[in-house]
């Protein structure tokens, strides 16, 4: 009698080690599924940007009232830009965009703010930074043609050069 109570506790305690195992497994799933968010950047506050006033402020001012940008305009360096993105995670795929700021504060020729505009994800486009790619200037010959294309352009002063 005491051997068939046992038998059915260890039954009955499989059961409830198998439903368990289930909900941890669903519940592990469950959990990697759920998205990610991540700040990537800072854009000042709508408060903070108050405080630059076009025509008055200088790189100066701006940098102690808001602070200094990451980036800088690359060529002429007429304009500072605060760029902000957050990006969604979720499992196993690639990292999406999912919101993009960019404010772009420009500097006149004497130094002052001539300009404060803000843009988001859906103004943006992309843009190539570097391109290179190296030009061919073999149209179309062979590798033959070019071999024995060089056979008349064979200077014996050159070949012999002290």
């Amino acid at each position: 009698m005491a051997f068939f109570r046992l038998a059915r506790a260890v039954q009955a305690s499989g059961r409830s080690l198998r439903r368990n195992g289930l909900v941890l497994v669903l519940g592990t799933a469950l959990v990697a599924c759920t998205p990610v968010i991540r700040n990537h950047g800072y854009v000042p506050a709508e408060d903070e940007l108050a405080q630059v006033q076009v025509g008055v402020d200088t790189r100066e001012t701006v940098g102690q009232k808001i602070g200094r940008p990451s980036t800088s305009g690359l060529l002429n360096d007429e304009g500072w830009y605060y760029v902000q993105s957050r990006y969604r995670h979720l499992g196993p795929r690639e990292p999406k965009e999912i919101e993009r700021q960019v404010l772009a504060i420009t500097f006149s020729q004497g130094g002052t703010v001539e300009n404060i505009a803000r843009y988001g994800l859906e103004d943006g486009k992309v843009v190539e930074i570097s391109r290179r790619v190296t030009e061919t200037n073999i149209k179309g010959l062979t590798l033959i043609q070019q071999l024995l294309g060089n056979f008349g352009r064979l200077d014996a002063g050159g070949l012999l050069a002290d």
